[in-house]
């Protein structure tokens, strides 16, 4: 197997035990790059001299002192400050612009060992949802999902073990499905935000792409995502025989395409073949507004998050972000408490809801990645669960019409982000191993 198509535990594993170096496993992965950036158009940023010179330094750190992520391969979304590479937001306002700080889940990283690679594209601000250059691996003539599109297409695409997104919508999630990985959105401001662009301090949300749900877990483990129980390695392991799932729609499933309806079937179907009970539900009637109200507080705070850049060039923004800041929608400050308040409200609701079951499944997005690069899709059945701060997985293994990867949710209560885990790697064997599915990169 080439280094490229290591996971981040496989290279753990090589790089200690001597068969791989970091600076072999960079190369490998600098030459994937090179083979397939032109079809992906994955970066904003890399500079491959940089990557070279960081593996060199890290291959020179002695065993006793490297850290937990040593060598492991990070793709990093272009809203998130470091301090060697520039953050431009995909704007025309930043452009060649450098933070020369790091962001706080930067310098997690580094001190774990991680081996940056560059910047990856997002849509403007990673809040249009007009796409960036970034073209879908599976198929470049559909898009890889947004805003957090180039993490989701590079690691899809074995041009990095591990990557960074964000959500303030469905911009982690969203991608995960449409790329055929998976992405874990944690429970809201479990992990440091300094140093990202901020959208919506209620919502904007580190997410976290992986190959693997192990990989997820070593992320967890670097950036002391903690449930109450132990999250170490000797917690229990999970079993689908004897668990109790929930199968919710939610209140938006007229949009769900054919896709989507077969996956959540078919997904039903292979937890109950497998020992497992499955509950369909629906969410009480005082949930309808969510979505609404998710949006309100959406346009509300970036009225006040894009007003800097919009009386710095107003011109060069995004007619959907200057729209927040004159508030083109017309919400009033009551409706804008009403939101908050009924947000609050939800949220010990669904944590009660979640916690009667393993994970409840529902869907990532309404169908597979659609064609074309001008729009990245719906966020509409993420929004909810970004809303309600509650831990999301997106686990692989199933497809659509065309052969495109398709995903589900899990779900769990806020701050069980260690056991979501644990029940998405055992879901997550039975849905890729059975949902129909198979990644041809």
């Amino acid at each position: 197997m080439e280094p490229y198509r290591l996971t981040a535990s496989e290279v753990l594993s090589k790089v200690k035990g001597g068969s791989l170096t970091v600076e072999a496993y960079a190369q490998s992965l600098l030459s994937r790059i090179q083979e397939r950036d032109a079809t992906v158009k994955a970066w904003a940023y890399l500079d491959p001299e940089q990557v070279l010179a960081q593996a060199k330094q890290l291959d020179q750190i002695p065993p006793e002192k490297r850290g937990p992520l040593h060598g492991v391969s990070v793709a990093v979304k272009d809203v998130i400050h470091t301090k060697d590479m520039p953050t431009q937001y995909n704007s025309a306002i930043y452009e060649g612009f450098a933070a020369g700080v790091d962001a706080g889940c930067i310098q997690i990283l580094r001190n774990a060992g991680a081996l940056l690679l560059g910047k990856t594209t997002t849509t403007e601000f990673a809040a249009t949802t007009v796409g960036p250059k970034t073209c879908n691996p599976h198929d470049p003539s559909r898009t890889p999902g947004g805003s957090s599109s180039g993490s989701g297409a590079a690691v899809g695409d074995f041009q990095a073990a591990v990557g960074l997104g964000t959500q303030t919508g469905g911009s982690t999630i969203r991608p995960g499905s449409f790329n055929g990985i998976y992405a874990m959105k944690p429970t809201w401001n479990s992990i440091t935000r300094e140093g990202l662009k901020i959208y919506s301090l209620l919502f904007d949300t580190l997410g976290l792409y992986a190959r693997s749900v192990e990989d997820l877990d070593l992320l967890a483990n670097v950036f002391a995502v903690a449930d109450d129980e132990s999250p170490d390695n000797n917690s229990p392991s999970f079993e689908v025989k004897g668990a109790k799932f929930a199968m919710l729609k939610t209140m938006v499933w007229s949009n769900a395409g054919p896709g989507t309806i077969a996956a959540m079937e078919k997904a039903a179907g292979l937890l109950r073949q497998h020992g497992a009970e499955v509950e369909e539900i629906e969410l009480p009637p005082n949930f309808d507004e969510a979505p609404q109200w998710h949006r309100t507080v959406l346009h509300s705070e970036g009225r006040v998050s894009f007003l800097p850049d919009y009386q710095t060039d107003k011109d060069k923004l995004d007619g959907f972000l200057t729209g927040h800041v004159d508030n083109e929608h017309k919400i009033t400050r009551r409706q804008q408490l009403a939101a908050w308040d009924g947000l609050a409200t939800l949220r010990p609701k669904i944590d009660e809801i979640a916690g009667r079951y393993a994970a409840i499944v529902t869907p990532s997005v309404p169908d597979e990645a659609p064609l074309g690069q001008k729009s990245t899709g719906s966020a509409c059945f993420n929004s909810i669960w970004t809303a309600f701060h509650t831990p999301v997985v997106n686990v692989p293994g199933f497809q659509g019409e065309h052969g495109m990867p398709i995903g589900l949710s899990l779900v769990g209560p806020r701050y069980e982000d260690r056991r979501l885990l644990r029940v998405a790697k055992a879901v997550g064997s039975v849905f890729e191993k059975e949902g129909g599915w198979t990644r041809q990169l």
